[in-house]
């Protein structure tokens, strides 16, 4: 299974921090030497100012070797620099921590530091210490003090460049905090503010999107509703291009979450761009898609990368196999090794029951749509599952789906009435367009009503242009509700025009068409008397 991990792969895509947990799930899981994950780790840490944290690594994956000298001087600077911006965010944090303070400042970040700066004698410059020492707890492991500082900075800056800096710094925190509420707030922020774009070149937007989508696995893994979230997210053009371009194993999490989604949620609100290269939430029309239909589309994806992937994917080459080939002996075995793979996987073990399942689902489901006879045996057997178990499985199946099936333990097998659970396709045409008629009439009279209105009329002279009208209006039989026999009054043609459009929208509603509602052209004596 260790040709199948992505662990060396997504460690080039995260801090170095969110690193350490991917390492020390490896270990628990066998497919690498302990002494090579000990070392990795330490070279990681190396680059941190957790130096006694470093030290120990350097004990474990070098025993009996002088640890080198570079982790001195590095102890030594830390202590240094731990002194120095300790004692400048002091002088920042005893103002802005000030309740005065906190409730004379408003919305403008500028008109901010100008009050600042005149009451208190704080600029910008003392103002981004407090990023700086942030950065300096984050580096140290101090996570819970980098969001508090970060958060502090982040208020007051009006630097675009270290403001975004901060708001990777908070997700990297609160992941490791295990704060997933504030994690995914961040987030949505970061991205927001990717999506701006203001002025970036297409590589340097494309760089963020793929750092952005490898980051937010920690928060859609861990968040309740993470998973729907890594749906919506990673189904947005702008970030399924990204994959498609540059990190194609994340199919893997894509699939993993439609799988998990499956029966959690119904539809998904995938947003769409307006304009090329655009992803904003806020500004982007959205389509609804299921978890089943997102699956086809998905698996259309994956055999058209097929050929540029450069290592073969259980868990993605599972939905290839099954959507795109219907090839469930291949399926069969892609979900041996799938199980395998999401045990050991840091993100999906947690969910490796429910995936296993759903995918077992997913099986059953498409092999049930090409057979109405199904062998309980052999379905088993399809499902990895002893007999015993695929009985339970298909009884608890059709019960869960409230399919129209029968089954027969006796003889072994399940009776699919596939006519109740997908009626043919002429059926489901003339189902759809059963009204048509009827809605275009009651839409003639209402475009009728509206291009030939009743004017209000007064004595003899309006009765009598009413009594024409009319009559002349009688011969189409209520088209706008204006006639009733043919040489009618005014009275009774609207009388009879009242009761064919009524009955015509009867009609309609009988049919399945909605009824039309009067035209509001129509003057309130016609309608009254009618």
């Amino acid at each position: 299974m260790a040709e199948y991990d992505l662990t060396s792969t997504l460690l080039k895509y995260v801090d170095r921090h969110l690193g350490f947990p991917l390492l020390s799930h490896l270990s628990s899981t066998g497919f690498f030497d302990e002494k090579d994950i000990v070392r990795a780790q330490y070279e990681l840490a190396r680059g941190t100012s957790m130096v006694d944290y470093a030290q120990s690594l350097h004990e474990q994956a070098f025993p009996g070797q002088q640890a080198p000298a570079e982790l001195e001087a590095q102890r030594k600077e830390a202590l240094a620099q731990h002194e120095k911006l300790g004692s400048e965010v002091d002088t920042v944090l005893n103002v802005i921590e000030d309740p005065n303070v906190a409730s004379a400042l408003k919305q403008d970040k500028e008109k901010n530091l100008e009050w600042l700066k005149q009451n208190y004698d704080l600029d910008l410059e003392q103002i981004s210490t407090l990023y700086r020492y942030g950065h300096f707890q984050f580096s140290c492991g101090n996570y819970n003090e980098a969001s508090s500082y970060l958060y502090h900075f982040r208020i007051l800056s009006i630097d675009p460049v270290l403001t975004l800096s901060s708001h990777w710094g908070k997700l990297a925190a609160d992941v490791l905090t295990g704060e997933w509420d504030r994690a995914l707030e961040e987030l949505k922020l970061i991205r927001e503010q990717v999506e701006r774009n203001d002025g970036e070149s297409a590589e340097a937007l494309l760089q963020k999107r793929t750092w952005l989508l490898h980051w937010s696995l920690f928060v859609w893994f861990n968040h309740p509703e993470g998973r729907q979230g890594l749906v919506e997210m990673f189904l947005s053009p702008p970030y399924l291009n990204t994959i498609q371009t540059t990190s194609w194993w994340l199919l893997r999490y894509l699939v993993a979450a439609l799988i998990l989604t499956r029966r959690t949620s119904r539809v998904f609100m995938v947003p769409q761009p307006t304009s090329p290269g655009s992803g904003l939430l806020n500004a982007s029309p959205v389509s609804k898609v299921t978890p089943v239909a997102a699956l086809r589309d998905v698996s259309r994806i994956i055999v058209s990368e097929a050929e540029y992937r450069l290592r073969p994917d259980p868990i993605v080459d599972f939905v290839a196999k099954l959507y795109g080939d219907f090839d469930f002996e291949a399926a069969q075995e892609e979900l041996k090794k799938a199980e395998q793979v999401a045990e050991g996987d840091f993100f999906l073990s947690d969910f490796k029951d429910s995936l296993i399942e759903g995918a077992r689902y997913l099986i059953s489901e498409a092999y049930t749509r090409v057979h109405q006879r199904v062998d309980i045996a052999d379905l088993s057997q399809r499902l990895n599952l002893s007999k015993d178990e695929g009985e339970k499985w298909i009884v608890n199946l059709v019960r869960d789906t409230r399919a129209d099936a029968k089954i027969d333990l006796k003889a072994g097998v399940v009776t699919m009435n596939l006519q109740a659970t997908h009626p043919p396709i002429y059926q489901t045409i003339i189902e759809q367009t059963r009204g048509f008629t009827f809605r275009t009439a009651a839409m003639g009279q209402a475009i009728d009503r509206k291009a030939h209105p009743i004017a209000p009329s007064n004595g003899a002279e309006g009765g009598a242009a009413q009594a024409t009208r009319g009559g002349r209006g009688g011969g189409r039989g209520g088209r706008g509700g204006r006639g009733g026999r043919e040489g009618g009054g005014g009275r009774g043609g609207a009388r009879g025009g009242g009761a064919a459009a009524g009955q015509t929208a009867a009609q309609a509603q009988a049919e399945g068409g909605a009824p039309v509602a009067p035209s509001s052209a129509a003057p309130a004596s016609v309608s009254t008397e009618a």
